[in-house]
């Protein structure tokens, strides 16, 4: 049987006062900190100021969710039809979650005025991130990043 990595993430957000570390905001980047890796799962904690984002990604072949702990996040969802890149874009608040399949490709930026906590489940482990643009060809590879090498 499947994790449901959406109830994951809200479990570890529930239990915030047995977090490892307790959440850092870094005005430069992101901070992130990996709380849990089990055999099928790994679950993140990440935080992110005011204007603070991903680039488009995707997740290597995983699945996963991610929970807002505290504050809003925006997802802009992307899909390409025809090969045209289309996106769609959804603000997250606190308490919501959002699940997603193993080709899922997005980019989640806080575009509120607060810090947000957000917790993130990818099953199985990442292994790789492939990150892209948004160009007039379509959705472009720009990077392929290892876990071990570049985070």
């Amino acid at each position: 049987m499947r994790a449901d990595h959406l109830a994951i993430a809200q479990r570890f957000s529930a239990a915030a006062g047995s977090w490892a570390v307790a959440p850092r905001f870094d005005p430069a980047e992101r901070w992130y900190h990996r709380l849990a890796l089990t055999d099928d799962y790994e679950v993140w904690l990440l935080t992110w100021l005011p204007g603070q984002g991903t680039e488009i990604h995707d997740h290597g072949g995983s699945a996963g969710a991610f929970h807002l702990h505290s504050g809003a996040l925006t997802e802009d969802t992307v899909s390409v039809h025809a090969g045209t890149p289309r996106i769609v874009s959804r603000e997250l608040g606190e308490g919501a979650g959002r699940r997603f399949g193993s080709h899922h490709i997005h980019r989640i930026e806080n575009r509120s005025s607060r810090p947000a906590v957000s917790v993130h489940v990818y099953g199985p482990a990442l292994t790789r991130m492939t990150k892209y643009r948004l160009s007039p060809a379509g959705l472009e590879i720009l990077t392929v990043e290892r876990a071990g090498a570049q985070w």
